[in-house]
């Protein structure tokens, strides 16, 4: 695996007429895990999207060296294939194998249409692809929702696995994380105020 590195510069996000957030940064190396912590519609899903390369932030600048894999709400499956095909469609693009070990308990699911899985299930299904894309950054967007106890616990020892193999993660989750010298960045700290130095007049 390519040595990752993902840094954040003075990041800022305008939807619309808001500043969602500004000032945000960091830096993260092989091994890292960053917790991007706060409340719903803070802009946790936008600063992912931005690391991503997906959105353009309205300041500042994102450095990566190092292939992205990125776990959102969007199931990047064909949702009209049993979920063995559509599975089988991004080994061939990555040219990876399916895990023998089937870590996310799909084998019985194989012959299911996609739009047919459950939530936690299109969730596993996800963090599978991912898994076998091989990529060293780790782009994950709220990954423990509908997942339950055990798996949820399953999907945080595959985090936790991959950063023990030199790769990198940055989690928005509104969820407590059970992961060894996580970092935290509180959305919150970020959010500009609505009057004085930090008000919207200032970013326009």
């Amino acid at each position: 695996m390519t040595a990752p590195h993902l840094a954040a510069h003075d990041i800022a996000c305008r939807r619309g007429d808001r500043v969602l957030f500004r000032g945000v940064g960091f830096a993260l190396g092989p091994g890292d895990a960053l917790h991007l912590a706060g409340a719903n519609g803070i802009g946790k899903s936008s600063l992912i999207r931005i690391l991503a390369g997906l959105m353009r932030p309205f300041a500042g600048t994102v450095e990566r060296h190092g292939a992205v894999a990125l776990v959102d709400e969007r199931l990047a499956l064909d949702g009209h294939l049993p979920l063995g095909r559509a599975l089988v469609f991004w080994h061939r693009i990555d040219g990876t194998a399916p895990d023998a070990d089937d870590p996310f308990g799909l084998a019985d699911l194989a012959d299911v249409p996609v739009r047919y899985l459950s939530t936690g299930q299109k969730k596993r299904a996800a963090l599978a692809r991912l898994a076998a894309a091989q990529a060293p950054i780790w782009l994950l967007d709220e990954p423990l929702n509908g997942l339950d106890t055990a798996w949820a616990a399953q999907a945080q020892a595959a985090i936790e696995a991959h950063r023990a193999g030199g790769g990198l993660v940055v989690i928005a989750s509104h969820q407590p994380l059970a992961l060894a010298g996580v970092k935290t960045l509180a959305m919150a700290d970020h959010v500009p105020l609505p009057h004085g130095d930090d008000a919207e007049g200032d970013w326009a």
